[in-house]
Protein backbone atom coordinates (compact mmCIF):
# COMPACT_ATOMS: atom_id res chain seq x y z
CA UNK A 1 0.00 0.00 0.00
CA UNK A 2 1.25 3.47 -0.89
CA UNK A 3 0.77 6.25 1.66
CA UNK A 4 0.50 8.72 -1.23
CA UNK A 5 -1.92 7.19 -3.70
CA UNK A 6 -2.22 9.29 -6.84
CA UNK A 7 -5.24 7.22 -7.93
CA UNK A 8 -7.51 8.11 -5.00
CA UNK A 9 -5.88 11.05 -3.19
CA UNK A 10 -7.17 14.62 -3.65
CA UNK A 11 -5.07 16.59 -6.12
CA UNK A 12 -4.18 20.28 -6.00
CA UNK A 13 -5.26 21.78 -9.32
CA UNK A 14 -3.72 25.13 -8.40
CA UNK A 15 -0.35 23.46 -7.86
CA UNK A 16 2.02 23.82 -4.96
CA UNK A 17 4.77 26.42 -4.80
CA UNK A 18 7.86 24.77 -3.33
CA UNK A 19 9.91 27.01 -1.03
CA UNK A 20 13.01 26.45 1.05
CA UNK A 21 12.30 26.70 4.77
CA UNK A 22 15.06 28.76 6.34
CA UNK A 23 15.14 26.90 9.64
CA UNK A 24 17.92 24.92 11.30
CA UNK A 25 16.82 21.72 13.01
CA UNK A 26 18.89 20.53 16.00
CA UNK A 27 19.91 16.88 16.19
CA UNK A 28 18.36 15.19 19.19
CA UNK A 29 18.34 11.64 20.57
CA UNK A 30 15.98 9.95 22.97
CA UNK A 31 16.51 7.91 26.11
CA UNK A 32 16.90 4.73 24.07
CA UNK A 33 19.87 6.16 22.18
CA UNK A 34 21.48 7.34 25.43
CA UNK A 35 21.15 3.84 26.89
CA UNK A 36 22.53 2.40 23.64
CA UNK A 37 25.53 4.73 23.98
CA UNK A 38 26.29 3.48 27.51
CA UNK A 39 25.52 -0.22 27.16
CA UNK A 40 28.47 -0.76 24.81
CA UNK A 41 30.81 -0.56 27.81
CA UNK A 42 29.12 -3.61 29.39
CA UNK A 43 28.57 -5.99 26.44
CA UNK A 44 31.21 -7.37 26.24
CA UNK A 45 33.15 -5.67 29.07
CA UNK A 46 35.51 -2.88 27.94
CA UNK A 47 36.15 -4.27 24.42
CA UNK A 48 32.70 -3.28 23.20
CA UNK A 49 33.17 0.21 24.64
CA UNK A 50 36.50 0.63 22.88
CA UNK A 51 34.99 -0.44 19.56
CA UNK A 52 32.09 1.98 20.07
CA UNK A 53 34.51 4.78 20.96
CA UNK A 54 36.46 4.17 17.74
CA UNK A 55 33.22 4.26 15.74
CA UNK A 56 32.22 7.58 17.31
CA UNK A 57 35.69 9.03 16.73
CA UNK A 58 35.44 8.13 13.05
CA UNK A 59 32.01 9.75 12.86
CA UNK A 60 33.34 12.91 14.54
CA UNK A 61 36.27 13.07 12.10
CA UNK A 62 33.85 12.57 9.20
CA UNK A 63 31.73 15.53 10.33
CA UNK A 64 34.80 17.72 10.80
CA UNK A 65 35.95 16.94 7.26
CA UNK A 66 32.45 17.53 5.90
CA UNK A 67 32.35 20.93 7.60
CA UNK A 68 35.60 21.84 5.88
CA UNK A 69 34.07 20.77 2.56
CA UNK A 70 31.07 23.00 3.22
CA UNK A 71 33.41 25.89 4.02
CA UNK A 72 35.35 25.30 0.82
CA UNK A 73 32.19 25.17 -1.30
CA UNK A 74 30.84 28.29 0.41
CA UNK A 75 34.09 30.15 -0.25
CA UNK A 76 33.74 29.38 -3.97
CA UNK A 77 30.36 31.11 -3.98
CA UNK A 78 31.77 34.03 -2.00
CA UNK A 79 34.66 34.42 -4.45
CA UNK A 80 32.32 34.53 -7.45
CA UNK A 81 30.01 36.96 -5.66
CA UNK A 82 32.94 39.25 -4.90
CA UNK A 83 34.07 39.13 -8.53
CA UNK A 84 30.55 39.86 -9.68
CA UNK A 85 30.29 42.91 -7.44
CA UNK A 86 33.58 44.15 -8.89
CA UNK A 87 32.26 43.71 -12.44
CA UNK A 88 28.99 45.43 -11.54
CA UNK A 89 30.93 48.34 -10.12
CA UNK A 90 32.84 48.66 -13.38
CA UNK A 91 29.56 48.47 -15.32
CA UNK A 92 28.00 51.11 -13.11
CA UNK A 93 30.94 53.47 -13.64
CA UNK A 94 30.72 53.04 -17.43
CA UNK A 95 26.95 53.52 -17.42
CA UNK A 96 27.24 56.55 -15.17
CA UNK A 97 29.44 58.23 -17.74
CA UNK A 98 26.93 57.57 -20.52
CA UNK A 99 23.57 58.01 -18.77
CA UNK A 100 22.13 59.29 -15.51
CA UNK A 101 22.31 55.99 -13.62
CA UNK A 102 20.27 55.64 -10.46
CA UNK A 103 22.63 56.98 -7.79
CA UNK A 104 21.21 54.64 -5.17
CA UNK A 105 22.23 51.64 -7.28
CA UNK A 106 25.73 53.00 -7.73
CA UNK A 107 26.08 53.71 -4.00
CA UNK A 108 24.90 50.24 -2.99
CA UNK A 109 27.29 48.52 -5.40
CA UNK A 110 30.19 50.53 -4.04
CA UNK A 111 29.17 49.64 -0.48
CA UNK A 112 29.02 45.92 -1.25
CA UNK A 113 32.37 46.10 -3.00
CA UNK A 114 33.99 47.17 0.26
CA UNK A 115 31.94 44.85 2.46
CA UNK A 116 33.06 41.62 4.10
CA UNK A 117 32.17 38.10 3.01
CA UNK A 118 29.02 36.49 4.47
CA UNK A 119 29.63 34.60 7.70
CA UNK A 120 26.85 32.02 7.59
CA UNK A 121 24.15 30.39 5.43
CA UNK A 122 21.46 33.01 6.07
CA UNK A 123 23.84 35.94 5.50
CA UNK A 124 25.11 34.38 2.28
CA UNK A 125 21.59 34.05 0.91
CA UNK A 126 20.81 37.67 1.82
CA UNK A 127 24.09 38.90 0.31
CA UNK A 128 23.50 37.01 -2.94
CA UNK A 129 19.92 38.29 -3.18
CA UNK A 130 21.09 41.89 -2.88
CA UNK A 131 23.83 41.40 -5.47
CA UNK A 132 21.28 39.83 -7.81
CA UNK A 133 18.96 42.82 -7.41
CA UNK A 134 21.82 45.23 -8.13
CA UNK A 135 22.73 43.23 -11.23
CA UNK A 136 19.17 43.52 -12.51
CA UNK A 137 19.22 47.27 -11.97
CA UNK A 138 22.38 47.59 -14.04
CA UNK A 139 21.02 45.24 -16.71
CA UNK A 140 17.75 47.20 -16.98
CA UNK A 141 19.70 50.42 -17.52
CA UNK A 142 21.83 48.66 -20.13
CA UNK A 143 18.79 47.30 -21.98
CA UNK A 144 16.99 50.65 -21.94
CA UNK A 145 19.77 52.27 -23.96
CA UNK A 146 20.39 50.14 -27.09
CA UNK A 147 23.18 52.45 -28.24
CA UNK A 148 25.25 51.43 -25.23
CA UNK A 149 25.47 47.86 -26.55
CA UNK A 150 27.97 49.12 -29.12
CA UNK A 151 30.23 50.20 -26.27
CA UNK A 152 32.86 47.46 -26.40
CA UNK A 153 34.13 47.80 -22.84
CA UNK A 154 30.62 47.85 -21.39
CA UNK A 155 29.46 44.91 -23.50
CA UNK A 156 32.46 42.89 -22.31
CA UNK A 157 31.69 43.74 -18.69
CA UNK A 158 28.06 42.67 -19.07
CA UNK A 159 29.22 39.42 -20.65
CA UNK A 160 31.53 38.79 -17.69
CA UNK A 161 28.61 39.46 -15.35
CA UNK A 162 26.54 36.84 -17.17
CA UNK A 163 29.43 34.36 -17.00
CA UNK A 164 29.90 34.89 -13.27
CA UNK A 165 26.18 34.35 -12.66
CA UNK A 166 26.48 30.94 -14.36
CA UNK A 167 29.51 30.14 -12.22
CA UNK A 168 27.61 31.13 -9.08
CA UNK A 169 24.77 28.83 -10.11
CA UNK A 170 27.19 25.92 -10.64
CA UNK A 171 28.99 26.61 -7.34
CA UNK A 172 25.64 26.81 -5.60
CA UNK A 173 24.75 23.31 -6.83
CA UNK A 174 27.99 21.91 -5.44
CA UNK A 175 27.42 23.70 -2.13
CA UNK A 176 23.84 22.47 -1.87
CA UNK A 177 24.92 18.89 -2.61
CA UNK A 178 27.37 19.05 0.31
CA UNK A 179 24.77 20.64 2.58
CA UNK A 180 22.33 17.89 1.62
CA UNK A 181 24.92 15.29 2.59
CA UNK A 182 25.42 17.01 5.94
CA UNK A 183 21.68 17.28 6.63
CA UNK A 184 21.23 13.60 5.80
CA UNK A 185 24.24 12.22 7.66
CA UNK A 186 23.66 13.98 11.00
CA UNK A 187 20.43 12.00 11.36
CA UNK A 188 21.94 8.63 10.42
CA UNK A 189 21.39 6.48 13.52
CA UNK A 190 23.06 5.28 15.64
CA UNK A 191 26.68 6.43 15.54
CA UNK A 192 26.44 9.65 13.55
CA UNK A 193 23.21 10.89 15.09
CA UNK A 194 24.48 10.30 18.62
CA UNK A 195 27.76 12.08 17.84
CA UNK A 196 25.93 14.94 16.10
CA UNK A 197 23.53 15.36 19.02
CA UNK A 198 26.38 15.50 21.56
CA UNK A 199 28.20 18.05 19.42
CA UNK A 200 25.08 20.22 19.16
CA UNK A 201 24.95 20.07 15.35
CA UNK A 202 21.99 21.40 13.39
CA UNK A 203 20.89 21.16 9.79
CA UNK A 204 22.30 23.69 7.33
CA UNK A 205 20.20 26.00 5.13
CA UNK A 206 20.82 25.43 1.40
CA UNK A 207 21.59 28.28 -0.97
CA UNK A 208 18.26 29.73 -2.11
CA UNK A 209 17.24 31.50 -5.30
CA UNK A 210 16.20 35.07 -4.53
CA UNK A 211 12.57 36.14 -4.56
CA UNK A 212 12.74 38.21 -7.77
CA UNK A 213 14.36 35.37 -9.70
CA UNK A 214 11.63 32.94 -8.65
CA UNK A 215 8.92 35.42 -9.59
CA UNK A 216 10.54 36.03 -12.99
CA UNK A 217 10.59 32.27 -13.64
CA UNK A 218 6.80 32.24 -13.40
CA UNK A 219 6.45 34.88 -16.10
CA UNK A 220 5.16 34.38 -19.64
CA UNK A 221 8.01 34.29 -22.13
CA UNK A 222 6.17 33.57 -25.38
Amino acid sequence: MNELDEMTATSLDEGNDVKVIAKQLPVEVGVGSKIFDIIWWFLPPIIGGIIWLIMKTKAKNYFQQLQQKIQHDASQIDNYLEQRVQILQNCAKLLDKAIDLDKDTFTKIAAYRSGSSPADDEARNSYAETVGALARSVNIAFENYPDLKAHRELADAMQQNSYLQREITAAREVYNDTVNTWNREIFRWPTKQIVAAKAGYTTRIPFIADKETKEAARGVFF
